[in-house]
């Protein structure tokens, strides 16, 4: 016989910020319904400050495999990177499930803010060697990119809608 037992993730009060050497910020795109392409966004910021989480990922330190790849997507038909530098996520409702948390906010993207849920795993606590208490989260979310309409062209299920993860 065994005994399962379910534990409820405690986070404890105060203020985290997002290890930027162990962390990262990433993306992918479906491309042409076959494939996808991505991208790691070096310069980021994550915290959860009185129990508020937030984070903002600075596009021009994006990079790419494909220097036309990465001008297409500084391009005001992608991020409009020079326009609007940022994209970031903001939450006020966090639930919990076990070792998953849903965060419920919103997700801004060339200055405009949707709704969206940010889906989370949570691994910890441990100490580290030197005593200190660590978490680890794993964040990701997707949504639909309707671009094709706005340039005048016939909208195409493969080539308009793309879906998007960000990672940790």
């Amino acid at each position: 016989m065994s005994i399962t037992e379910a534990q409820q993730l405690v986070i404890p009060e105060g203020t985290f910020n997002a290890d930027p050497v162990h962390s990262s910020v990433a993306f992918e795109v479906g491309y042409l319904g076959i494939s996808t392409f991505g991208a790691n966004i070096k310069t980021f910021e994550a915290s959860r400050i009185d129990g508020r989480p937030a984070g903002s990922a600075r596009i021009a330190t994006l990079e790419s495999k494909d220097e036309n790849l990465f001008a297409h997507l500084m391009s005001p038909d992608f991020f409009d990177a020079e326009r609007h530098p940022n994209v970031s996520f903001s939450t006020d409702s966090v639930s919990a499930s076990g070792a998953e948390l849903t965060f419920e906010g919103e997700l801004t993207i060339k200055g405009l803010s949707r709704p969206s849920s940010l889906h989370a795993t949570i691994a910890g606590p441990i100490t580290d060697p030197y005593g200190n208490t660590r978490y680890a989260l794993r964040l990701e979310t997707s949504m639909t990119v309707r671009r094709m309409a706005s340039r005048g062209m016939q909208r195409s299920p493969t080539a308009a809608r793309h879906s998007t993860t960000s990672s940790r």
